[in-house]
């Protein structure tokens, strides 16, 4: 998610994003912990979503 898309989004929708990455982070880890998954890089990109995301939130409040 590109930071111009998650300013436009209200403080309630970023936190519903906020989770959902989170969870799709956690799940992401685990299975990459059990067997590689195709492209790590997804792991590192979602990280800096969910950084965004809380960075977007704490502007906004």
């Amino acid at each position: 998610m590109k930071k111009a898309d998650i300013k436009n989004l209200s403080a309630g929708d970023i936190q519903n994003q906020l989770t959902e990455a989170k969870a799709q982070y956690s799940k992401l880890k685990l299975a990459h912990a059990i067997s590689p998954i195709e492209n790590p890089i997804q792991i590192r990109d979602l990280r800096k979503t969910i950084a965004r995301l809380n960075t977007e939130l704490t502007n906004k409040q």
